[in-house]
């Protein structure tokens, strides 16, 4: 990473104590989603293959557990290195068995690729936020959705469709991702949006491309590096910065880290308030047949 003097001010403020950690981690806990149709949230992470997605779970469900668990290998084929299915993870509230999951299911699937045929196609991506797909359907990009398909949902009701997209793009690799690849953000964005569902971002590795952050994370606010590849994760995703967040996955690491919690507990409760905001939304479309 490149090291740059720090901001004198962060450009966000965060304060890194075990109080913000429990306090955080009890808003997961206790989230429940504002409709009688759903007991989880259903959030999708998208993004180029690499990004983090995989990781980003497994190192929220390490914050949860409270141990690191690397499931980085799980329902991924390691020629490829990239998860090809549907597979949700809720996120369990303790490490015992009876300690019951909390109200959220992030889920993975397939990259984007550069092109189309690549990796996960739009009209694939539409159809798991719009809740056609079945959990454990593999993708092949020759092979869209349809109707026909194992196990398609034909008429999903608010649980199977997805409650909130977050991308995931990697720090590191900003400055080396294509026009084609934000054009494609840019056009799953104008589609999403056309679904009435919220985005926001996580930008990974932050702790890759910074010294200072690298070193300690809590200086994440102060980087101006860190400052200036959220601005450029923003014009890739056609995206004001504030609905980016810098996070940092667990990877190599044995033990967890109280301000790496913190700032991916920051990225769940930021998810959490644009899921929240869907059900807000959809609300006063399931009241209105009722009210008839």
């Amino acid at each position: 990473g490149i090291w740059s003097p720090p901001l004198p001010s962060p450009w966000r403020n965060v304060t890194w104590t075990k109080e913000t950690k429990d306090t955080l981690m009890e808003m997961v806990k206790t989230y429940k989603p504002a409709s009688d149709y759903v007991s989880e949230a259903r959030v999708l992470l998208l993004g180029p293959v690499g990004a983090g997605k995989s990781s980003f779970i497994s190192s929220v469900q390490s914050v949860f557990s409270g141990r690191v668990l690397n499931r980085a290998m799980v329902g991924s084929s390691s020629s490829t290195g990239f998860t090809k299915k549907l597979q949700s993870f809720s996120i369990r509230a303790g490490r015992e068995k009876t300690d019951g999951t909390t109200a959220l299911a992030l889920c993975d699937v397939m990259g984007i690729g550069e092109g189309e045929m690549t990796g996960l196609t739009l009209h694939d991506a539409l159809c798991v936020i719009q809740g056609h797909v079945p959990e454990g359907h593999q993708f092949v990009p020759e092979q869209p959705v349809k109707s026909e398909t194992s196990g398609y949902i034909k008429k999903p009701g608010l649980k199977d469709k997805v409650h909130c997209v977050v991308f995931v793009v990697d720090a590191s690799k900003i400055n080396t991702y294509s026009k084609v690849l934000s054009s494609t953000f840019q056009k799953l964005r104008e589609h999403i949006s056309n679904l009435g569902v919220h985005q926001v971002a996580l930008l990974t590795h932050v702790d890759e491309v910074c010294k200072e952050t690298s070193q300690d994370i809590t200086h994440v606010y102060r980087s101006s590096t860190v400052q200036q590849l959220m601005a450029k994760a923003g014009a890739l995703l056609g995206m004001a910065t504030s609905y980016i967040v810098p996070v940092k996955n667990y990877s190599a690491q044995l033990e967890l880290e109280e301000s790496t919690d913190i700032l991916l507990l920051t990225a769940v409760d930021h998810i959490l308030q644009y899921v929240h905001l869907y059900f807000q939304d959809t609300a006063t479309e399931c009241k209105r047949p009722f009210e008839a």
